[in-house]
């Protein structure tokens, strides 16, 4: 039910006005009175109703004072004016806005219905339009932290890179904090009918998604390089359900909902943001345990005896060699590191080979090598580490992976000018302005020297570092702006700008105008061209 009051210095007039419609069947209820303005204010404070009907004469504060007082700090309140004969064409000449009819006393019964069937209509059309905002603003939140997080979990550049502030305006400054106890989950789901699986995948992303948002602690996130499935970061001592009455919870909707099975891996217990790679990894381990079967299973992998010994040295040496495109040191390396896990477990041989391939997945990334014939070798890759049925295999795979690449970035790092690289940097740029980036931060990831990438960035892009970063940011802004379901804050934030004064600031300094200027500007353009 809408709420609406009713303001008129007669007693009488209110009466009547109740009895000459059904409110209730009009979709209204009267949630108060006043007898002039100042009351009108007091109440409409007190129970913030939907719809204003006022009459225009009245002492203290009149209607048209009430009126322009309700457009000022109550712009959503509709407002239906009634007035004598005396006033009609006054008050139909000076009507402000919020005011959506004025009706003529003695108020026809008739007059008055469809006067209150406009307003509700409009009132809920107008609720309909917030809720979509809301729900869209909440979807483009929800795709960056899904993208930052995959970002944190996969990037072996991630940690030199992390700002706090980015981590809190996603939502995700609880991770931190380097006492975090987290755990993933991954979840495929499967059926005997391939087709079924592919055309329910999307009505399972939301299921997952939604999930999430009921439950505290608990983020989702897609990978694109594993189909069919979801993946959940599962934060312990959240104070929300345990992960195993979480897992059953969502198995039950996905077989209620979408008449599908569910494959679950649970993996090993980690803390702090550096080991959120590690914790990706072991929940695809205990997936990859699963039988083939079209047949909803669950696999626990906080119990297995996985010993890990890969340590971020390791880590930077196989890195390093693969951005210096030496492969033989990079074999070298790689080799001794299986080796090791070899005499360990086979948990640990299949844990070490995962971080090798998701090093080499973000290497490609970086310089522009994700190719459909690389993401072909890179999933015959992991589908080998995950059967493990040939260790041969997978390190022959690997090590193709690895001569492809390091071929093609050594290509890229000695070519002349410094052509290649440099554009590389700008594509990363490109793809990666709303994070936190710097020309040492970016040195850093490709293994140069800051002064000479600064000095190579103008000469090739024609513009230094910051400025095109700057201009990038403002024009994806430019673009964002013609939504106008997006706030100026969130538009700050979806372009990489924590602060929505100096993200205006900037703006206006690119393009004369303050971001809201310029989206009144673009909007009367709108109208103008129709």
């Amino acid at each position: 039910m809408l709420k609406v009051i009713l303001v008129d210095d007669e007693i009488q007039i209110r009466r009547g006005l109740k009895w000459k419609v059904d409110w209730e069947e009009e979709g209204f209820v009267i949630a108060g009175e006043a007898s002039n303005g100042k009351e009108a204010l007091q109440v409409i404070e007190e129970v913030m109703p939907d719809l204003v009907l006022t009459d225009v004469r009245m002492p203290v504060l009149d209607g048209m004072q009430l009126v322009k007082a309700l457009s000022g700090k109550y712009p959503d309140i509709k407002v239906i004016v009634l007035s004598g004969y005396s006033d009609f064409e006054y008050v139909r000449s000076s009507l402000v806005e919020g005011v959506k009819d004025y009706l003529l006393k003695p108020v026809d019964p008739e007059e008055l219905t469809a006067a209150l069937r406009k307003s509700r209509g409009e009132v809920e059309a107008e609720k309909q339009r917030r809720m979509e905002t809301v729900r869209m603003n909440q979807f483009h939140a929800e795709e960056m932290r899904e993208q930052y997080l995959l970002h944190l979990v996969k990037d072996e550049w991630a940690g030199k890179n992390i700002s706090g502030e980015r981590l809190s305006q996603l939502k995700l400054d609880v991770l931190a904090g380097e006492d975090t106890v987290v755990q993933f989950i991954t979840v495929e789901i499967r059926s005997s009918d391939p087709e079924q699986v592919r055309d329910l995948f999307l009505p399972f992303k939301m299921l997952c998604r939604e999930l999430s948002y009921e439950h505290e602690g608990i983020m989702s996130f897609y990978d694109t390089s594993y189909q069919n499935m979801i993946h959940f970061l599962f934060l312990q001592n959240s104070g929300g359900n345990s992960i195993h009455t979480f897992v059953q919870e969502l198995q039950r909707n996905v077989s209620n909902y979408l008449n599908v099975e569910t494959v679950i891996g649970v993996g090993k217990v980690v803390m702090g943001l550096s080991q959120l790679k590690n914790g990706y990894i072991s929940s695809l381990l205990s997936w990859s345990q699963s039988s083939a079967d079209a047949t909803s299973q669950f696999i626990d992998g906080t119990t297995s005896k996985q010993t890990v010994e890969f340590t971020d040295d390791v880590e930077w040496k196989l890195s390093n060699s693969m951005e210096q495109g030496d492969y033989e040191t990079f074999k070298k390396h790689l080799l001794t590191t299986l080796a090791e896990c070899d005499r360990q477990s086979v948990m640990s041989y299949s844990f070490a080979a995962s971080r090798v391939l998701f090093m080499l997945g973000s290497m490609a990334r970086k310089y522009d090598l994700y190719t459909d014939d690389l993401k072909k070798k890179m999933w015959n890759c992991q589908l080998g580490i995950w059967e493990l049925t040939s260790r041969y295999r997978v390190k022959g795979e690997l090590l193709d992976l690895a001569r492809m690449i390091a071929d093609k970035v050594s290509e890229t790092r000695h070519s002349s000018n410094g052509i290649a690289i440099v554009e590389n940097v700008r594509r990363y740029m490109d793809k990666h302005y709303t994070n936190e980036i710097s020309l040492s931060s970016l040195a850093d990831q490709f293994h140069i020297n800051s002064a000479y990438l600064s000095e190579m960035f103008k000469e090739l892009v024609g513009q230094n570092f910051s400025d095109y970063l700057v201009n990038l940011r403002m024009d994806k802004a430019r673009t964002l702006l013609m939504d106008e379901q997006l706030k100026i804050i969130e538009i700050a934030h979806l372009v990489g700008y924590s602060n929505s004064g100096y993200f205006s600031t900037v703006f206006k300094k690119r393009f004369g105008q303050k971001p809201l200027d310029y989206r009144k500007s673009m909007t009367v353009d709108k109208g103008e061209a129709r």
